[in-house]
């Protein structure tokens, strides 16, 4: 049959009914809308925690590991070779905490192709002695420059500027939460003593939250070379080499890989965050869910509408059967319905859902724990656009189908006989 006729029924039936053609489209406008919505909002929000965690996380983290001495003197006896030794209270080897010869490792590391960034770190506990208490807390010794490129240092900072601590001697960024409990703001001095019981002054230059209770309470940070000068080392000293790879799904193996190499410990940035990755699975997964809840709904209601539309055009169907039309062009036409009510309900619902999404992304969102988030998050990816047509035409396709089977099955000798 001549395809343009085909098309000419199909829109002559489509809007002789067009306030239920109308409440189909709706239907599917409103799904695409929430799915788009949702998924963007879900997704931002996704980024946003992960973000303050995994922003702040190497890829991998080369360190020494202060563990128990798997081979006690008992194992090396010849007398207990064959014995299975069961030792209680095996105390930490004397180990060192420095990252040795960690100068040739950061040269060869920089040759490695796979590797996108190095930075250099020193991390000690030590107390600050506010009158009558001492805070425990910890002193990060970073490089400025490679911990704003790699790690967003500067993202998270809210007073004062990450370069005074090179700059200026003796200084200190502290955590917003360490900072209120010292009561000390930027330019006040605070007292700092090391496990040696040395005590230093520091200047405070500036004040950090992540957004992280917990480690906005604990943590500090200043210069390398200030955190040798307080713990009494060399300038050689380095107990953490953070790396930003360029490909993420790769740190497990190159973790692996660097540990036998180097011979020292190493973790990977999945395996340190774990509970990180799940969280956002499962956040995803329901928004998912829902959204594909919403288009299936709409989809029953196209269903609906169409056996209604086949009922009452029992009589159009056995004239066009009568007139030449076969079963396959009335199922044609119909599904021609179907999917005309999901390609225009779709691409209205993508815009709709491009809208809410921005106008979402305008509404103030202020809260002390996250001073640098402005707005509620929203995500962008064309892939949730992409995702929501390619859904709206199959579920609006087999809402249709069903009907448009039955509808090419219609005997047009036992409709005329009946009227």
């Amino acid at each position: 049959m001549n395809s343009k006729l085909t098309i000419s029924i199909a829109k002559a039936l489509l809007l002789a009914r067009w306030k239920q053609t109308l409440v189909a489209a709706v239907g599917v406008t409103f799904s695409i809308t929430m799915f788009i919505a949702l998924l963007s909002f879900m997704a931002g929000l996704n980024d946003l925690l992960d973000g303050l965690v995994l922003n702040r996380t190497a890829h991998i983290r080369l360190y020494n590991e202060i563990q128990v001495n798997k081979n006690q003197p008992v194992n090396k006896s010849p007398l207990y070779k064959d014995n299975y030794n069961f030792i209680k209270s095996v105390k930490p080897t004397n180990a060192r905490l420095q990252i040795y010869n960690s100068g040739a490792i950061i040269r060869t590391l920089k040759k490695d192709t796979r590797v996108l960034g190095i930075a250099p770190k020193i991390m000690t506990p030590v107390f600050f002695n506010e009158i009558a208490i001492n805070v425990a807390a910890v002193v990060n010794g970073i490089d400025v420059k490679n911990e704003t490129k790699l790690f967003y240092f500067n993202d998270y900072l809210i007073e004062g500027a990450s370069d005074d601590i090179e700059k200026i001697s003796n200084s200190i960024i502290l955590g917003k939460g360490l900072a209120n409990q010292l009561s000390a703001n930027v330019g006040d001095r605070v007292q700092v003593s090391n496990t040696n019981g040395e005590i230093f002054q520091l200047k405070v230059v500036g004040l950090y939250q992540t957004g992280i209770q917990e480690l906005d309470k604990t943590q500090s940070y200043t210069s390398i070379a200030t955190v040798q000068k307080l713990m009494g080392v060399p300038n050689t000293y380095i107990t953490d080499i953070q790396l930003k790879l360029k490909k993420i799904p790769e740190a497990p193996a190159i973790a692996k890989e660097f540990t036998k190499l180097f011979e020292i410990d190493a973790i990977d940035i999945q395996t340190a965050n774990a509970q990180f990755e799940t969280g956002s699975f499962i956040r995803t997964l329901i928004s998912y869910a829902v959204g594909v809840v919403l288009l299936v709904v709409a989809g029953f209601g196209i269903y609906n509408i169409l056996n209604m539309m086949i009922y009452e055009k029992m009589d159009t169907i056995a004239i066009l059967k009568a007139t030449g039309f076969s079963g396959k062009d009335v199922q044609t036409i119909f599904l021609l319905i179907a999917i005309s009510i999901g390609l225009i309900g779709g691409l209205v619902g993508l815009l709709l859902g491009f809208g809410l999404s921005a106008i979402i992304d305008q509404i103030p969102f202020k809260t002390a724990s996250l001073p640098t988030i402005k707005t509620y998050p929203i995500s962008y990816k064309l892939m949730f656009y992409l995702i929501g047509a390619v859904f709206s035409l199959i579920t609006t396709f087999f809402a249709g189908w069903f009907p448009a089977s039955k509808a090419s099955k219609v005997d047009p000798v036992v409709i005329i006989r009946g009227k």
